[in-house]
């Protein structure tokens, strides 16, 4: 048994995910899927661990078990409801060695720094200087990171920090809510890089990595997107079954200035390419959703397409990630696979 499962073994998840007092909390993630990041975390006894996101409180409670009483776990969250409940089960369950603390996680918490580990459950727009400079040498950072400037593309990535320097030793599937500046209520829109949003008469939403030649009124954005959305033109993607995982790790690898992200209808994400002109995505269901069926968007969509379908579907872990610099604000690497 992995020590993972060991300290799940001991940790009430229901009382964390549906506290009597609070009730079920929708901010958490998928237990197989935290189990697994925790394990990749690789955390020891004695450790000074860090997570931004508190959520429920469950991932907290595992940290705690793993470090032990010897060490210390600091869980950062913007909601201040979910603080008060986390640290309310936590001390009914008797952990003594995690605390949770209201703040923008993306900062880190250099109070108790520096950490041996830290795990985020929500995803940054790159990875952040503070996490690098709050993290011992040799220290690991698991977290989700965006693959391009657009919403729902990303993997997680195990990062080693070695003098100040971050290195990615690995990728795979996965993505968890995007960090925000305030507590979001609204958990079926993205909470970054929207750059139109309809609420009426039905939900929807575009990005556009194109968004620096859009003028302030988001003529753009809101132009590609009604061309998907009204009399467009559809057809089914005749390859088969779409698997996401693999096919949106390849369209951001692509690093194509006009990529684009959408959802159309509540729960059903598509991407594909856009210009000021003409759109054309695929949705995960496998439906296209096209300007028309001579628009250049569909055509460099479906060459997108068959160009995945030639390299096998490959998975996001035999991408080669690469951590590329950025000094602007207050600074960071971002995350782009080849």
């Amino acid at each position: 048994m992995t020590a993972v499962a060991t300290a799940a073994a001991v940790v009430p998840e229901r009382l964390y995910t549906h506290h009597d007092g609070r009730g079920a909390t929708p901010h958490r993630s998928n237990p197989a899927v935290i189990h697994r990041e925790l394990t990749t975390l690789d955390v020891h006894e004695g450790m000074n661990v860090a997570e931004f996101g508190t959520g429920s409180g469950y991932s907290g409670a595992l940290l705690a078990e793993l470090v032990g009483p010897t060490g210390t776990v600091t869980s950062l969250d913007i909601d201040d409801y979910l603080v008060k409940w986390a640290n309310l089960i936590h001390h009914e369950c008797g952990l003594d060695n995690v605390r949770c603390h209201v703040a923008d996680g993306t900062s880190g918490f250099p109070e108790r720094a520096p950490y041996d580990r830290i795990v985020a459950w929500c995803t940054p727009p790159l990875l952040p200087q503070a996490w690098v400079d709050q993290v011992v040498d040799g220290g690991l950072i698991v977290a989700p990171l965006p693959i391009a400037p657009v919403p729902n593309m990303t993997v997680v990535a195990k990062i080693r920090v070695s003098r100040g320097e971050p290195v990615v030793e690995q990728v795979f599937p996965g993505g968890y809510i995007e960090a925000t500046t305030s507590p979001k209520t609204d958990l079926d829109l993205p909470g970054r890089w929207v750059d139109w949003e309809n609420r009426v008469p039905g939900a929807s939403w575009i990005s556009i990595a194109w968004r620096e030649e859009d003028d302030y009124l988001h003529t753009g954005a809101r132009m590609t997107l009604g061309r998907l959305l009204k009399d467009a033109h559809t057809e089914p993607y005749e390859g088969g079954e779409i698997d996401w995982p693999s096919w949106r790790t390849f369209a951001a690898s692509l690093a194509d200035p006009q990529l684009t992200a959408a959802g159309l209808s509540a729960d059903l994400w598509a991407n594909g390419h856009s210009t000021p002109t003409t759109a054309a995505v695929v949705q995960q269901d496998g439906s296209i959703v096209a300007d028309s069926p001579n628009s250049r968007s569909l055509g460099i969509l479906q060459g997108w397409l068959d160009a995945w379908e030639a390299a096998g579907r490959p998975a996001p872990e035999t991408y080669r990630p690469a951590l590329v610099r950025c000094d602007e604000g207050p600074g960071g690497w971002r995350l782009r696979l080849r």
